[in-house]
């Protein structure tokens, strides 16, 4: 049994972990009293009890929480912005690099990807990796997100009977360009110049798709060439797919809901002529949030990936 404490499980992120995670017949959810969940002693004396602690907290809590270790085989999977950039933590999205696969059976320290940023990255790292583009490419990148990326306030707020009419349009933010998830987009995928980064966030509860504009100048690519090269760069990948040109999932449409209440993502490449849009759908909640955090423990235990995640390939 691997004894599992969720640090921050009243939130949105932890309330679906611990959901998966009490199907389980291998694991031992760790459980600390309403009264004490903010108590520095209690949460530490969990932390220190387990096998591996999930931090779902602001990033100031999490680092908090980070230095209240003790225990040399605590394992931490942090699904804050905290840690995602940081020396000897693991970026926990194995896809990009199977580095990153052979990392996690002995890794100590996990930060799970964020919602947007985890999109961006399936997308530009491999593009960046393998010299399709340049490190100093300048992109742009749109990315749609159900309310519930929001939290708990926002879902209130959109859930709310006598809610603003303007709820019911689709919102862009981080209009300053400066948004949180910018560091680790352009960390990760080895860019030396930020993208323009254009969040939504819309009327509905959980989805996500984030799209990248590419020129086929820029890539020396078609449509189709591109969709090859995501295909054999993700091949055999057990939450990350590639829809063919004729997928008739999307019926000449790309809902954002389209994997909502599903851990994996699949990928979807259109356009014609000289333009090609490289889009990932997945759940903000899913492979953007719980379900990659399990992912990470699944295989940092040695388990089956998709252990206990909901996929439909």
């Amino acid at each position: 049994m691997i004894k599992v404490f969720i640090d921050g499980r009243e939130g949105t992120t932890g309330l679906r972990i611990a959901d998966r995670l009490a199907a389980r017949g291998d694991i031992e959810l760790l459980s600390i009293p309403d009264e004490l969940r903010k108590d520095p002693a209690a949460r530490a004396q969990r932390i220190n009890d387990s096998d591996v602690t999930f931090l779902c907290l602001p990033d100031a809590a999490a680092i908090e929480a980070v230095g209240l270790v003790k225990n040399p085989s605590t394992r931490i999977i942090d699904a804050s912005t905290a840690h995602r950039t940081a020396e000897g933590w693991v970026y926990g999205l194995p896809e990009i690099d199977d580095e990153v696969y052979r990392a996690l059976p002995s890794a100590r320290r996990v930060a799970v990807p964020g919602c947007h940023a985890g999109g961006f990255v399936l997308l530009v790292r491999p593009l960046v990796k393998e010299g399709i583009i340049s490190p100093s490419a300048l992109l742009s990148t749109f990315s749609l997100t159900g309310y519930s990326g929001g939290g708990k306030k926002m879902i209130a707020e959109y859930e709310d009977e006598n809610r603003s009419p303007l709820l019911a349009a689709p919102r862009q933010y981080g209009l300053t360009q400066a948004h949180k998830h910018l560091r680790e987009m352009t960390a990760i995928t080895g860019l030396s110049v930020p993208p323009i980064f254009s969040p939504i966030v819309c009327d509905f509860y959980s989805g996500m798709e984030v799209s990248v504009p590419l020129f086929c100048e820029v890539t020396g690519m078609s449509a189709d060439e591109l969709r090859d090269f995501y295909r054999e760069y993700y091949a055999g990948k057990t939450l990350v797919h590639v829809a063919d040109k004729s997928d008739e999932r999307f019926g000449g449409f790309l809902p954002a809901t389209q994997m909502s209440g599903r851990d994996d993502a699949v990928i979807v490449v259109t356009g014609g002529g000289e333009r090609a849009v490289a889009t990932v759908l997945f759940d903000n909640l899913g492979k953007g949030a719980s379900g990659a955090a399990i992912q990470n423990m699944n295989l940092m235990f040695g388990l089956g990936e998709s252990e206990g995640l909901t996929t439909g390939e």
